[in-house]
């Protein structure tokens, strides 16, 4: 069973920084894509970042292109999501999400993806 455990989120001040972590059990996809997606309130589920296996490139939203990054530990299993310089427009519930089958070029849409991590909340103050 592949599951998927977010945590990391907290409350920051803007300017701050956070990073946060997916770990990714009973996974052994050969193609795939898992990233980040986030939710604020009244808004629909965003994109942020994903990384492809089919072309093993990392895409980004342009809305945090510069300020967030996704990186991985294939040792940990784990995905993370290092946040920078944080505004208070990316106050959201972060979630965690992998998309089987061949997504060279492109990330998973929100309802294209088959596992979700159970989110994590992050609050910056201004």
């Amino acid at each position: 069973e592949v599951q998927l455990q977010a945590s990391g989120g907290g409350l920051v001040q803007a300017g701050g920084s956070l990073r946060l972590s997916c770990a990714v059990s009973g996974f052994t996809f050969d193609d795939y894509a898992i990233g980040w997606f986030r939710q604020a309130p009244g808004k629909e589920r965003e994109r942020v970042s994903c990384f492809t296996s089919g072309d093993g490139n990392t895409y980004y939203a342009d809305s945090v292109e510069g300020q967030f990054t996704i990186s991985s530990d294939n040792a940990k299993n784990t995905v993370y999501l290092e946040m920078n310089s944080l505004k208070p427009e990316d106050t959201a519930v972060y979630y965690c999400a992998l998309g089987v089958g061949d997504y060279t070029s492109h990330c998973p849409g929100p309802d294209e993806n088959d596992y979700w991590g159970q989110g994590t909340q992050v609050t910056v103050s201004s």
